[in-house]
């Protein structure tokens, strides 16, 4: 007899009138929310302006969104294109499936976009947010526990998972890898915070760092997990995908150490230092304006000039028969008696 374990959700969306509010997107809204908030505090106190993170966020997260999307349905293609499935369903995000790889990748070119617009250095930004991304993967992945999704192997263990009956699913205990890797993020999370202030990481190592250290995690946790996967020479793909992610991130952390140590000084462009720019065109335009009138001026002269050379009188002169207003009055004869 089982006396503990940990239970699920009998329904991972609650109705709300005819709006359904699902569990798992919940999750994702909050982890996101919690992102923006403490990367938002990290660049503010390196020196950054309030407001920026959540500027190219608006980029990072869509871009993230879709990402992570494409990633599972690409690797787990067989859910949504073989024989009897609908591949209208992998548009359904809200049933769950986003690969972290994809939502990391293409993620990181909305934020470079994001900080291209704003003139602000990507390594600098990654290193502020690290360590609120893996507190939004720590929340995000409660959306399996709504889901019943993504557990490993049976087990008796007092902290097991109640699974019930589903599509592809058995009832029984299994291990909570859901709650393994929210844990384990929440440590990558305090390790990146440690490191940073004891290391002074600049140069997109504490973002390195944040991967390398999930990579190592995940590795284990995605080993446990019983889920249909494709399996490379034993290992399934997410697997081989940690050990190489993880290698990359190591080498970016010794090389980049070596390249450029410390940390960057300044992250983004001072307020000042814009306005600067803004007075500085308007008072470029400002003397273009000005050159241009001389330059006018300077080609009406030329004109009058070659005017008197050949006689011609000037644009401002009388013409040379016909008198001026004061002559006219002097020269002309008064009118005789008869």
């Amino acid at each position: 007899m089982d006396l503990a374990y940990i239970p699920s959700p009998s329904t991972g969306v609650i109705h709300l009138g005819p709006v359904p509010l699902r569990g798992y997107a919940f999750c994702i809204i909050i982890g996101v929310f919690v992102a923006v908030w403490y990367g938002n505090r990290r660049w503010v106190a390196r020196g950054g302006t309030a407001g920026t993170v959540a500027d190219i966020a608006v980029w990072a997260v869509p871009f993230g969104l879709v990402g992570g999307r494409l990633y599972h349905v690409v690797t787990d293609y067989q859910l949504y294109f073989s024989e009897g499935r609908n591949w209208v369903d992998a548009f359904k995000i809200w049933e769950g499936g986003l690969g972290i790889w994809g939502a990391i990748a293409l993620g990181a070119v909305g934020a470079w976009i994001g900080c291209r617009r704003r003139g602000i250095p990507l390594p600098a930004y990654a290193d502020a947010i690290a360590p609120g991304i893996a507190f939004a993967q720590a929340i995000g992945r409660w959306g399996n526990w709504f889901n019943q999704e993504l557990y490993g192997r049976p087990t008796d263990l007092p902290w097991a998972l109640e699974i019930g009956e589903g599509v592809n699913r058995e009832a029984g205990l299994y291990h909570p890898t859901f709650l393994y890797e929210s844990l384990w993020c929440v440590g990558v999370a305090l390790l990146v915070i440690w490191a940073d202030r004891r290391f002074t990481l600049g140069h997109g190592r504490a973002f390195a760092l944040y991967v390398a250290a999930y990579c190592a995690g995940r590795g284990w946790i995605e080993y446990m997990r019983v889920d249909d996967a494709h399996h490379i020479l034993g290992l399934r793909l997410n697997v081989w995908t940690a050990i190489v992610v993880f290698l990359l991130a190591v080498t970016y952390i010794v090389l980049s150490a070596r390249k450029r140590p410390g940390r960057e000084e300044v992250v983004e462009p001072p307020a000042a230092a814009r306005a600067g720019a803004g007075t500085a065109t308007a008072d470029t335009g400002a003397k273009t304006e000005t050159a241009k009138t001389d330059l006018a001026k300077t080609e009406t002269a030329k004109t009058d000039l070659a005017k008197t050379d050949t006689g011609e009188p000037a644009a401002d002169e009388p013409a040379a028969d016909e008198p001026a207003a004061g002559e006219a009055g002097a020269g002309a004869k008064a009118p005789q008696k008869s």
